[in-house]
């Protein structure tokens, strides 16, 4: 549609209706109770019968949307079909309630209908008398859109509100499944069959130091379940034993939203949340053993984040994921244990370390044990040492270069370079009026935000170019250091061995007095493996 030529005939005298127009509609509501449901039924009935009552146009099925928000348009399926279509030229006029079903965001509003337009495709308003065709609509347009806008942020406000004098009044607020209590017209009772329950976790962890994993088998050993009759979550356990409401106490305030309209939030500092005694809350545990069970929460949390980054925390436990239990098909989990004389790591089956012995008889693996079994392995098949050296430095040889690094460099500032352009035309809306200060300022501090991170992007590609141009240069030593580590009479590292092993499968045969194992090395053929523990024997044989 030529939307210069139709609004040359509007002023001309004729109407929209007599217009030959392909038509269509949209509708939404925004939750999906029945009454809500009615109502979009009704807006769809009617819409269809005014296009098809009109001679001049083509009626073409409308887009509807059912139970979302009109905040965003992220998740608004059918809204977001209807702009595809209009961009591959399927219609020429949408019919809609009011501003609020196309999007309460004034800038939102604004940019779809301006892009209609472009494709040639008006938008009626219906409620809001307001014709995109019309010359004077987008003036008229941001005015309603800015009140639409308001009223979700007044909306937002009276919500809070409403929150806060609910637990004013003694209404708990929150989850209604919250383990050990009842909760029926926001009060909370305690039901003692599930309370038995949070108070054996809290005695487990403040009062044993037993590790929530090892709570969550022993739980199921006494045939404690979950809701659903399965054993307890590890992060149902740390809910539990994290939050307040178990001692009597309300939490609120963990989160704060940033932006009204994209809904998003950032997570407060524990320092920052509103906690406090309420008496409408009855506790489960005393006060002085959640706070025992807290800071002993804390102290193992502080301990794992003590650990180094993550690569250098996977690189310290090289056969992750490599180790496969036969029986269930799972992977072997790292595990330390202490005794007199001194720690020893191991591996153990993941339904092993869930459920225990009867789930699992595959028994644990000691990280020494796999560095002699692989030592001796690769004394036998790894006869070619050069081979092995020139096949890892053709792996290094083919990690992305610096032509890889420089298209996407490119791409990344092609990426910056559109949200400049971005920038530069929301700076035009502002000039224009088109946008309020406060409007300009949050879509311009989102776009300094990308552009930031783009920055930052380009920069470590910059500094990977630089690395795999180093790396390139000190091929010659990586040689050297390969020879070295291959000559394994000295044993064998275990980085190396997870470098150069596949899996290594533990067979359902296996016992505490004997291993039975296989061997997928990343070349080559699998080997078989027995290790007889009391004689520390080997015997290899290829399959």
């Amino acid at each position: 549609m030529n939307v210069w030529k139709v609004r040359g005939e509007l002023r001309g005298g004729k109407t929209v209706f007599d217009l030959p127009l392909r038509v269509t509609f949209y509708a939404r509501v925004s939750t999906d109770k029945d009454e809500q449901l009615n109502s979009l039924e009704n807006q769809v009935q009617y819409y269809t019968e005014l296009i098809q009552s009109k001679p001049n146009w083509t009626y073409i099925e409308g887009y509807i949307d059912e139970g979302i928000s009109g905040t965003s348009t992220k998740k608004r399926d059918s809204f977001n079909r209807m702009i595809r279509d209009a961009r591959a030229g399927r219609f020429d006029f949408i019919i809609t309630k009011e501003i609020s079903r196309f999007s309460r965001s004034t800038l939102d509003s604004i940019q779809y209908t301006q892009e209609l337009l472009e494709q040639g495709v008006g938008v009626l308003f219906q409620n809001d008398n307001i014709n995109t065709l019309d010359t004077d609509s987008e003036f008229r347009l941001v005015v309603m859109a800015g009140v639409a806008q308001d009223e979700v942020r007044k909306l937002s406000e009276r919500l809070k509100f409403g929150f806060r004098q609910a637990v004013k009044n003694g209404h708990v607020l929150g989850n209604d499944k919250l383990w050990g209590y009842d909760k029926k017209d926001c009060v909370l009772t305690v039901n003692e069959e599930e309370a038995r329950v949070v108070r054996r976790i809290f005695d487990l962890y403040a009062n044993r130091q037993m590790g929530i994993r090892r709570i969550s088998r022993t739980l199921y050993d006494e045939g404690v379940t979950s809701r659903q009759g399965n054993a307890f979550n590890v992060l149902t356990i740390r809910h539990i034993l994290s939050n307040p409401k178990y001692k009597g106490w309300y939490c609120a305030g963990k989160s704060q939203t940033v932006d009204y309209r994209s809904r998003r939030k950032v997570f407060l500092d524990e320092s920052e949340w509103v906690m406090y005694p309420d008496p409408s809350i009855p506790a489960i545990v005393s006060e002085e053993l959640w706070d025992r069970a807290n800071a002993l929460y804390r102290r193992r949390s502080q301990q794992m984040l003590a650990h180094k980054s993550a690569a250098d925390f996977h690189n310290r436990y090289p056969y992750s994921g490599k180790i496969i239990c036969e029986e269930h098909g799972t992977s072997f989990h790292r595990q330390v244990l202490k005794s007199a004389r001194g720690e020893r790591e191991v591996w153990q089956c993941r339904v092993y370390r869930d459920r225990g012995r009867a789930a699992c008889s595959a028994p644990q693996v000691e990280t020494a044990e796999l560095d002699r079994i692989v030592s001796r392995l690769f004394g036998r098949v790894v006869e070619d040492r050069e081979a092995v050296v020139e096949a890892v430095l053709d792996i290094l040889r083919s990690l992305p270069g610096e032509q890889d690094r420089g298209r996407d460099a490119r791409r990344v500032e092609e990426e910056l370079g559109a949200v400049r352009a971005k920038k530069d035309r929301l700076l035009e809306l502002s000039i224009q009026g088109a946008v309020t200060t406060a409007e300009f300022r949050q879509r311009n501090d989102g776009f300094n935000r990308q552009a930031r991170a783009l920055e930052e992007r380009l920069g470590q590609l910059r500094a990977e170019e630089e690395r795999e141009r180093q790396t390139h240069g000190r091929l010659e030593e990586i040689r050297t250091a390969l020879e070295r580590e291959l000559d394994f009479e000295r044993g064998v590292d275990s980085a190396l061995a997870s470098a150069i092993l596949d899996r290594i499968v533990v067979k359902k045969d296996s016992t505490k007095a004997e291993l039975h194992l296989e061997l997928y090395p990343k070349s080559g053929g699998p080997w078989r493996a027995v290790f007889n523990r009391a004689e520390d024997s080997f015997c290899f044989t290829p399959f």
